[in-house]
């Protein structure tokens, strides 16, 4: 029974040793813990750090924990962040808080960080997005490309036959593209 109780003081100790003498960023703060800016670095990269974070469960708490760098790129990456976790409302009012041509700027980096998502064929994900970042952006061919192509998997013909005319405005190439889009105008009746 002797030999039970040291291997367990040892085990003890052990564990006491690797805590103290490991790094300390391994802690993580309680979730009352109060914000501070934790992170230095570019703004891509504090993305990258909190990309997996980016669901409507953790977005809100990694940005209190970790919040973006100062500037419109941290802004637009926080902005990205929200849209990829669904809450496109409070991307497009961190957007909001940019001026002038900060704006478009930062709807750019959320097309950039959504248009995989797009691509990979989730219009119905990456379109509410999508038209978010053409508000901000109303001649950005592929947003608008992806709007329409989103509007039309909701069955919203109205709404996908504006924002493809609108990209077949912009779009001047004879490519899978503009075949889709026209396929979908004609079969919307649009075209």
């Amino acid at each position: 029974m002797r030999k039970l109780y040291l291997a367990g003081l040892l085990f003890v100790v052990l564990a006491v040793l690797l805590i103290l003498g490991g790094p300390s960023n391994r802690v993580t703060p309680h979730p009352g813990a109060v914000a501070q800016a934790v992170f230095s670095g570019t703004a891509g990269a504090w993305f990258q750090s909190v990309r997996q974070y980016c669901n409507p469960v953790e977005v809100d708490t990694r940005h209190r924990w970790n919040p973006p760098p100062e500037g419109m790129e941290g802004t637009a990456y926080s902005a990205a962040c929200y849209a990829l976790a669904g809450k496109v409302d409070q991307a497009r009012e961190l957007i909001f808080t940019l001026d002038g041509d900060d704006r478009w700027q930062a709807a750019g980096i959320v097309f950039n960080v959504a248009h995989p998502v797009a691509d990979a064929g989730d219009d119905r994900s990456a379109g509410p997005i999508m038209e978010m970042v053409v508000e901000f952006w109303p001649n950005h061919y592929m947003a608008l490309y992806h709007a329409g192509m989103s509007r039309y998997a909701l069955g919203d013909p109205a709404a996908a036959s504006r924002y493809l005319q609108e990209f077949l405005g912009y779009y001047d190439q004879d490519d899978g593209w503009v075949r889709n889009a026209e396929s979908v105008l004609a079969e919307i009746g649009s075209r």
